[in-house]
């Protein structure tokens, strides 16, 4: 154990640095003054001097760019906010590295707030600050400035300047360590925990070993995890082309390849479980390894390591993706510092999940239940297995998984399981099964449960607690509610075809149909909306639309892999206040950022890194990270028709209430003429 000491000291001396980068130099000095402009109204003026080589940036930043300068104002009841905060004069230039429009200051930048005070006693402005200095090679981290300004008297109570990079850090560490948890709970990930369980239960003979394999487990899978992550922060870095690494991760969770052979992989685990054969390392490996009983086996953990993390990346992808395109964006070492807390928090799980069947083994026999969990976990990792080939299988079109075959799949799995809990069902492992106990009769009424739930699916039902794991509801060939809203929208044509008007009194009994399209969609053979909803998959098509139709854009960036994207559909868009809104509000285009399906050469376009875009997934994967700045999945975006954002994007977020909001707000700045800003610009 003192080599592992000596490791995990030197690796911790490694990381250390990280921690340690945070600045306290700022270029940037902030003075405070007031101007009074008669009949009790106020100029509050920000003075901000640069020192040279740096600048500050405008308020006025698109999504994906630097921090702008931003001003928090206290409540107040004593006086009133004249406008808005308004700035001197900025520098615009084209940034090559945020590809975007850039306005910034130079040596002084100068902000003034008009306020109106309401009454005679003597009157504070209070608030916060927040802005981010660079230079042409680095960032420093985001400072916020409290003020305090007494408009009265015209002095200033306090102003004091405070460097909140320590608070960031820490904001970014949490972050990190609950998505560390929220992975856990994947479809991609949470099928590896009966896998390093069944794994870690015959390979240790004591209990000093299966600690050490236990605590290496978890080194390999924070390397495994960091390592590579430093090194491409470092080539993004370097070479700039943030849409390089999306490209990584995108082929990892959506390319047949992987996607097939982590089916594999789940298979040939699961056979094992039911008895077929051990998994053993191969003779080659035990005999080159040492003979010291605390190495030997390694290759197996590193391996088991390596499978958990590939296999991980199918669902966290995502969110690497959009950790790592900070690292374009002036940081460097804290997205590395970020990937290291949460590949901690990601693995320590599985290091205990690793120690406990090292624990199991010292434990008296007990007949044959330890083979019993391995077949109960054989039945969970073949149902959960073919969601990776259904990812394939949607992302290439080959209808081989639809919603009701993938049902069926499941439903047959699990009612064996329960036959099994039952004693129905013998492997050749299992020792008879006498009488039930009351463990396994609870688990087979749970189990049953369950299969009674996805039954429903077979017609149509949603199975909401399901919707990350099963493909799309648009795939199911038997969904009756589809098929009775489309007779019923065949019945409104035919009768807006053949009654020529209708009766006084009764235009506002009859029902309002679903809006209808300006033409046939593209690509509408292989993609499909939830919901019975119309829209596009093409962003051109859908603008023209929405113009002709004078409707705003609802433009959904999503993927067949995206679990996430299911869960929205499946439980936001579902209510009926959404559905409404975007059947009737909005003109819809849902772009595929991982579909592989190759575009005709003409539509073929030039990426932000350099390379040609030839599929529909790569052409929107492109066009999301260099107008929005981001790679994640679901991002939905309310447009107008000329580029301007009519509300900030919103992510995966399950509140429905505010969901409501989003698309409310939008939709009532279409019509006010309002925008956040322009992705064109």
């Amino acid at each position: 154990m003192k080599k592992l000491t000596i490791i995990l000291a030197a690796f911790f001396a490694l990381m250390m640095p990280m921690v340690s980068v945070a600045q306290i130099y700022d270029p940037v000095q902030w003075s405070f003054s007031t101007e009074s402009l008669g009949n009790n109204e106020y100029n509050v003026i920000f003075k901000a001097e640069i020192e040279a080589g740096w600048h500050v940036y405008s308020q006025n930043i698109a999504d994906g760019g630097p921090i702008p300068t931003a001003f928090y104002f206290a409540e107040a009841t004593d006086y009133e906010r004249v406008g808005v905060v308004t700035e001197s004069e900025a520098i615009v230039l084209q940034d090559p590295v945020f590809d975007m429009e850039l306005r910034f200051f130079e040596k002084e930048a100068i902000f003034t707030q008009k306020v109106k005070v309401l009454g005679k006693e003597p009157v504070s402005v209070k608030g916060e600050l927040e802005y981010m200095v660079c230079n042409d090679g680095q960032c420093l981290p985001p400072t916020v400035v409290e003020f305090d300004i007494n408009l009265n008297s015209g002095t200033i109570a306090n102003a004091d300047a405070q460097a909140k990079e320590g608070d960031s850090l820490l904001s970014m560490i949490l972050q990190a360590i609950l998505w560390g948890l929220a992975a856990l709970l994947t479809p991609c990930v949470f099928p590896m925990i009966p896998m390093t369980v069944s794994f870690f239960l015959h390979g240790s003979e004591n209990k000093a070993a299966g600690r050490f394999k236990a605590i290496m487990y978890f080194i390999f899978i924070v390397l495994l995890y960091t390592l590579p992550i430093a090194i491409i922060i470092m080539v993004t870095w370097i070479f700039g082309g943030d849409s390089v690494t999306g490209d990584i991760f995108n082929w990892l969770s959506t390319h047949w390849i992987p996607n097939i052979i982590f089916f594999l992989v789940f298979m040939v685990f699961a056979a094992s479980f039911f008895g077929a054969f051990e998994i053993v390392l191969p003779s080659s490996l035990v005999n080159k390894s040492d003979a010291n009983s605390e190495k030997k086996g390694l290759a197996g953990v590193f391996f088991m390591a390596l499978t958990l993390v590939l296999v991980s990346f199918a669902c966290t992808g995502p969110i690497v993706g959009t950790v790592l395109i900070k690292s374009t964006s002036g940081e460097f070492w804290t997205p590395i510092l970020t990937m290291f807390c949460y590949a901690v928090t990601f693995a320590l799980p599985f290091a205990l999940f690793a120690m406990f069947p090292s624990m199991l083994k010292n434990l008296p026999k007990s007949g044959g239940w330890l083979n019993t969990v391995k077949v109960i976990l054989g039945f969970v990792e073949v149902a959960l297995g073919f969601k990776f080939l259904s990812v394939a299988d949607q992302t290439y079109h080959w209808h081989l998984l639809d919603r009701e075959v993938y049902l069926g799949i499941w439903i047959v799995c699990f009612a064996m399981l329960g036959f099994y809990l039952l004693g129905k069902i013998r492997f050749k492992n299992d020792d008879p099964v006498e009488s039930i106990g009351v463990g396994r009769l609870i688990l087979s009424i749970i189990t049953f449960t369950f299969v009674v739930y996805m039954i429903p699916g077979m017609w149509g039902a949603p199975l909401k607690a399901l919707s990350g794991y099963l493909p799309p509801q648009q795939t199911l060939d038997f969904d009756l509610k589809r098929i009775n809203q489309e007779n019923a929208d065949k019945v409104i044509e035919f009768i807006q075809q053949n009654v020529k008007a209708v009766p006084a009194g009764q235009q506002e009994q009859q029902a309002k149909p679903t809006a209808e399209l300006c033409e046939s969609p593209r690509f509408n053979d292989i993609f499909h909306l939830p919901h019975g909803l119309k829209g596009y998959f093409d962003y051109e098509q859908a603008l023209a639309c929405a113009k002709a139709q004078n409707k705003p854009l609802y433009v959904d960036f999503t993927g067949h892999g995206c679990v996430n994207c299911r869960e929205m559909e499946a439980n936001v868009w579902s209510d009926p206040r959404v559905l409404k809104m975007l059947r009737e509000d909005y003109i819809i285009v849902a772009l595929y950022v991982d579909d592989k399906t190759k575009l005709p050469e003409e539509e073929w376009v030039m990426g932000g890194d350099g390379k040609m875009k030839k599929t529909i997934g790569r052409k929107y994967a492109d066009f999301q990270i260099s107008k929005f700045g981001t790679n994640a999945q679901p991002y939905y975006c309310l447009m107008g028709h000329n580029g301007e954002l009519l509300h900030e994007p919103r992510a995966y977020n399950l509140d429905k209430d505010g969901f409501v909001q989003f698309l409310k707000e939008g939709l009532e700045n279409f019509k006010n003429g309002v925008s956040v800003r322009n992705i064109n610009e």
